[in-house]
Order: C-alpha cells, then sequence, then structure tokens
C-alpha cells in the first residue's frame, strides 16, 4: 500500500447488516482498508459488493433496517487523535461536525440528491454555515468561490439556480463543490462519473485530480470503472459480496492480478489490442441472491480455480502476497501453496 503516507481513516472487520422479513443481507461482510493522507484509494467491484453501504457506513448515514454490527472505523483528527466513528451516534454533535467537515461525500446521482425545492446555493450556504462560523453572507461568497473553484461558469447566477435547470456535468460539478465547501480531508466520491458521457467523465476526473493535488485531500473512488482507477488510484480495494478479496498498489493490481474474481475484472475490459469482433471473456454466473449466500468462499460458483472440498467449505481470509499486497484465496493460502498458478 502507499508507502510512508500517514494513515488517516481506517477501516477494521466492518460488518453491516440489513435485517428484513425477508431474511438478513449481510452488506458489508468483514471489510478492512486503509486510506491514506493525499492519496486515492479506489474501491472496485460489480453493482451489489457493498461498495456504496460501506461509504454509508463510514458517515454513519445507513438507512434502517441497516446497521453496523461489528468492525471498527478509526479516523485520525486534525490535533492527532483517533475517533471510533462506530462508536458515535449518527446524529450527535461529533457526527455531524464530522460528516460535511472531516469527510465530504460526493453522492451516487446528483439529480437525486439535490433538494428539487432548494436552490444549489441554499443547499452549499447551509453546509458551510453548520461547519464554520461565519455570516450568512461571508457562506454566500464562499459559495460562489467554491462554485467557481470546480470551473461552473457564472457561479455568481448560478448559485440561485435549482438543480434541475443544470446539465449533467453541471450538477455533477455542483455535487462536488457541495463536498468541498468545508474543506474536508477525505472526499469520498460514490461513481462520480456515472451517467456522465466520456469527454465529462474526463473533465470531472481531471477536476477531481486537481483539486486534491491543490488541497492535499484524500479521495476514496467508489466505482466499477477499471478504467477510471486505473488513471486515478494509488491503491486499489477489490470487494465481491461485502467482503474484501484482494488489495494493493493499482500498479501491482493491474499487472499481477491474484485473486480469480480480479483477474476475471481485467479480462472483461475491452484493449485497444483486442482483435476486431472477437467477444471479451464474462465472468460466468451471476452474484448470488443476499438472502442465498453461498458457504465457504463467496466467488466459488463462478471461479474457475475452484477447489472442490475446500473452496466451497471454508471461508478464505486475507493473507499477505509480498509488497504490502492481501489476497483472500485457498490458492495462497500455506496448505494450497503447491496449487498457486
Amino acid at each position: 500500500m502507499s508507502g510512508d503516507a500517514k494513515t488517516l481513516l481506517s477501516v477494521r472487520n466492518l460488518r453491516t447488516c440489513f435485517y428484513q422479513d425477508e431474511g438478513t443481507t449481510k452488506a458489508v461482510d468483514g471489510a478492512s482498508f486503509d486510506v491514506h493522507e493525499g492519496k486515492t484509494l479506489g474501491i472496485v467491484g460489480e453493482s451489489g459488493c457493498g461498495k456504496s453501504v460501506t461509504a454509508q457506513s463510514i458517515l454513519r448515514i445507513v438507512e434502517a433496517p441497516g446497521r453496523i454490527v461489528d468492525g471498527e472505523i478509526l479516523l485520525t483528527r486534525p490535533d492527532g487523535g483517533v475517533t471510533d466513528l462506530v462508536q458515535q451516534k449518527p446524529d450527535g454533535r461529533e457526527m455531524r461536525a464530522i460528516r460535511g467537515g472531516d469527510i465530504g461525500l460526493i453522492f451516487q446521482e446528483p439529480m437525486t440528491s439535490f433538494s428539487p425545492v432548494h436552490t444549489v446555493g441554499e443547499q452549499i450556504i447551509e453546509a458551510v454555515l453548520l461547519h464554520s462560523k461565519v455570516s450568512r453572507k461571508e457562506a454566500r461568497l464562499r459559495g460562489i468561490e467554491v462554485l467557481k473553484s470546480v470551473g461552473i461558469p457564472k457561479p455568481e447566477r448560478r448559485i440561485d439556480e435549482y438543480s434541475f435547470e443544470l446539465s449533467g456535468g453541471l450538477r455533477q460539478r455542483a455535487m462536488i463543490a457541495a463536498a468541498l465547501s468545508c474543506n474536508p480531508r477525505l472526499l469520498i466520491a460514490d461513481e462520480p462519473t456515472t451517467a456522465l458521457d466520456v469527454t465529462t467523465q474526463a473533465q470531472i476526473l481531471d477536476l477531481l485530480r486537481t483539486i486534491q493535488r491543490e488541497r492535499g485531500m484524500a479521495i476514496m473512488l467508489i466505482t466499477h470503472n477499471l478504467g477510471v482507477v486505473a488513471e486515478m488510484a494509488d491503491d486499489v480495494v477489490v470487494m465481491y459480496l461485502g467482503r474484501v478479496v484482494e488489495q494493493g498498489d493499482v500498479d501491482a493490481i493491474f499487472h499481477d492480478p491474484k485473486h480469480p474474481y480480479t483477474k476475471a475484472l481485467l479480462q472483461s475490459i475491452p484493449s485497444i489490442d483486442s482483435k476486431p469482433r472477437i467477444r471479451l471473456p464474462t465472468i460466468q454466473g451471476s452474484i448470488p441472491h443476499p438472502f442465498n449466500r453461498p458457504p465457504g468462499c463467496p466467488f466459488h460458483p463462478r471461479c474457475t480455480a475452484f477447489i472442490a472440498g475446500r473452496c466451497d467449505k471454508e471461508e478464505p481470509q486475507l493473507v499477505p502476497v509480498g509488497d504490502g499486497r492481501q489476497v483472500s484465496c485457498f490458492l495462497y493460502a500455506p496448505a494450497a501453496a503447491g496449487t498457486a498458478p
């Protein structure tokens, strides 16, 4: 993982479950990872693997009937102290100060995340007033300044517009501005380029890189787009069915993937060197229903390196495989060392 950079956020054995009449959904099942100061951590996986719920757990905004049942979320504060967010009340004063102040969030869909009955400026100004001791006039000036910093033209006019009056790209920029309005030390970007055309996607990613460079901010980038991860991330966490199956440096993950799931994800990416009219490899099967999780390794029904009698009975744990990398697979467990590819 990232060299000697200080750890800003440390997630350990996080478990978040949703309790419903049909059964219990283990949305996050023992996830552990670190976010380092000034670095970008990419969290990747198919839809439904627990990426967004992980972000919601960190910010303590998991909606009922979901709740955190185990684990630690350790945030290093500016004074060097450490706060376990799991122990904080979701609506308590300290958690509300952290949410937006220390940690900003870019929601997955800005069209539904902004209030349709309040202007973009009113929502940014409210966040500034909540976290800073400034007048409403000063908060408005900061709102205009932050809209300008994310490349929105005529911010003095845009601040009084509603979200539905903005294009998709401007809405996403306004969402980034709202998340940055209180100078967070960590920005969680949940699918920040979803539903945007490729040109706008490139602009948004370039904007995030520029802001990170200027502010020294850490970014936790949640996406299913491995191209975005390759371009933005320093470290990568690969999740499947709520569990971390592999993590490490982005170059190591892309050039030498270890877990069969990571290999399958990378093989499904189109390449400029691919032969024309050749079908891309796909991952066989689909993610199991959350109420019918397979025993043993959750990926074994779809795995091409499946070990009968072990993968379907035992649960693999994350084990180190050198250079700060970890992988959760029996191919790299001591008892299966002779079978590693």
